[in-house]
């Protein structure tokens, strides 16, 4: 250890031995890399390696020319936290050598770079993008942030753009072309460009950097294999990849992520692939503050505590919330489906009305709908919200559901017994025959057209060209009866109001006995940026009255939209 401390005067070295000596705190496999970073000083040179920190430094010195662009931080100097300088000094700073060229070149190839959201990883990777592009001594050099979308891949390269404005040495050599999104060096030919994995074409490219964004919300690796396979013409490329933790455990993120463990832990020797991994420990109370800055190495500079205690205690009440608070804000792989509601938040929203009394109460009152057509031999719902005129984010909630009088009976249907005392008093309506009497549901939706005031309703959009969606339409103007998509993006919206409503008991639903089964069933698909979705299939049983009722708020938001910008302020959603 005594040789180590002499070695420590340069800050990647420094920054190893305070982890592993327990200065700085941090999760175990950030001590790993660190500990890797030691151990190559002592024994690397076996393998042809070799530790420049001078190299190192030249890195490091660069982003004093570097200055940032967003809130509080505008035009300030980009000073690398020391768990930055561990990043870009030990990727920059070890070399190999390189039998063919006889040269030392860079010895990562790979950097792989998972850390919680707001830890200043689009700036870094902006900084190392530019010095790439100028700073690196590669003639002709491609710089290329890349997304699964290109106004995505637009971030960093924007956030670099900034920098460059922003530095008159830099803006001397490098000419920007904000219309076609380019920065180029005339001197030696060398660009730095935005790419989508949406893109016409991707032949052609020569990389010599890839800063590969939000890596986690990459659905195939087709953008990443592109990129990697480009990169072959050039002596020292570098695949420079950043991301939080995702929820596809068949993804190229999982593969790089569960690749920089085994390279951490010991059981892969790749000196071509550089790992930090930020994450809390197996056993650790997520809801413990003081193991949040193993994720959040920023944790008081970028990141700010009561933001996270604000998310850390809508975690404890919403199970998607915690979900989320887990995978953005703490780094932690999740499962892509995970149940949504808690019961005894749903309850506490019942309301002073019971659903037996509640519909006479109602009577006259403005109000959206959404139904939840089944199949013929399912159950199906239609659910009202009527916001109260005193506060819009205030709903009643009166629903109906239907099911086939054979389901009662059916020896497939395990909830036969259930239904069977449901329709005993009066929660579900049964239609005769095996299979749902559409004529009643129909029906039943243009009665209810007439005794409140229905503005509008949504329909699944899959069933928009179903005879029960044009004899509606017929009734009230195909202006009332409105497609919605199932997915994330039409979803993720209302179901976010949905849970901000719910904390604020701001739902009254009188305690129907079937949408709260209903509650209790359903399970979410999370997607990579918090966006979620309801997924039938991993419920634990029927969710078609809380998809209606998803689906009827989708209505009032948008009518309410100009009192709450739900749809342009999506911080408004989230508690």
């Amino acid at each position: 250890m005594a040789r180590r401390r002499a070695r420590a005067a340069d800050p990647v070295t420094q920054y190893a031995l305070d982890v592993v000596e327990g200065r700085v705190v941090t999760g175990r496999l950030v001590r790993l890399a660190c500990e890797r970073h030691l151990r190559d000083l002592d024994t690397g040179w076996q393998r042809g390696l070799r530790w420049d920190p001078d190299a190192a430094q030249h890195t490091l010195d660069f982003f004093r020319f570097l200055k940032q662009s967003k809130g509080k931080w505008d035009n300030v100097p980009l000073l690398l936290e020391p768990w930055q300088k561990f990043i870009v000094g030990s990727v920059f700073g070890w070399k190999r050598w390189d039998e063919a060229n006889q040269a030392w070149l860079r010895r990562f190839r790979v950097a792989y770079n998972e850390i919680a959201r707001k830890n200043g990883k689009s700036t870094l990777s902006a900084g190392v993008g530019l010095y790439m592009l100028v700073g690196d001594g590669e003639p002709g050099a491609e710089v290329y942030s890349a997304a699964t979308k290109r106004d995505q891949a637009k971030i960093v390269w924007d956030e670099a753009a900034k920098m460059v404005r922003k530095s008159p040495a830099l803006s001397k050599r490098i000419k920007v072309l904000p219309g076609k999104a380019n920065m180029h060096v005339l001197a030696n030919g060398s660009k730095y460009e935005p790419l989508g994995a949406d893109a016409d074409s991707l032949d052609g490219l020569n990389v010599h950097c890839a800063i590969v964004d939000e890596l986690h919300a990459h659905k195939t690796r087709d953008l990443w294999d592109v990129l990697d396979t480009a990169t072959g013409a050039r002596l020292q490329p570098l695949m420079w990849a950043i991301t939080t933790a995702g929820t596809d455990r068949e993804s190229i993120c999982y593969e790089q992520h569960s690749y920089a463990v085994e390279v951490l832990e010991g059981r892969i020797q790749d000196d071509t692939f550089f790992a930090y991994v930020a994450t809390i420990d197996e056993g650790d109370d997520p809801f413990d503050e003081r193991v949040w800055i193993k994720a959040n190495p920023n944790l008081g500079i970028s990141v700010q505590i009561e933001d996270l205690r604000r998310k850390a205690e809508k975690a404890k009440r919403v199970p998607t919330a915690l979900n989320a608070f887990l995978r953005l804000h703490l780094n932690v792989w999740t499962n892509q489906t995970t149940a949504w509601l808690d019961l005894d938040l749903w309850d506490r929203n019942a309301g002073p009305v019971s659903w037996v009394a509640l519909e006479e109460r109602l009577r006259g009152r403005r109000c959206y709908g959404g139904l939840d057509l089944s199949s013929t031999q399912d159950m199906t719902a239609w659910v009202l919200v009527f916001p109260h005129d005193d506060d819009l984010e205030r709903i009643d909630v009166l629903c109906r559901f239907w099911v086939p009088e054979a389901r009662l009976t059916a020896e497939d249907n395990r909830y036969r017994d259930q239904y069977k005392a449901w329709a005993r008093t009066g929660a579900l309506k049964v239609t005769p025959g095996s299979a749902v009497d559409y004529d009643f549901i129909v029906k039943q939706v243009l009665e209810d057209a007439s005794t409140f005031q229905l503005v509008d309703l949504n329909i699944d959009r899959l069933f928009q060209a179903h005879q029960v969606a044009v004899r509606l339409m017929d009734e009230l103007g195909d202006d009332k009866v409105i497609g919605m998509g199932q997915g994330w993006k039409a979803m993720t919206a209302p179901m976010k109001e949905l849970e901000r409503r719910l904390i604020l008991e701001k739902v009254h639903h009188g305690g129907h006995p079937v949408l709260r089964w209903m509650a209790g069933n359903i399970a979410v698909r999370l997607g990579p940026n918090e966006d979620m979705a309801p997924d039938k299939k991993s419920s634990q049983g029927k969710i078609d009255g809380i998809v209606a009722l998803i689906m009827a708020l989708d209505r009032a938001m948008r009518h309410t939209k100009a009192e709450r910008s739900v749809y342009e302020d999506r911080g408004v959603i989230i508690l």
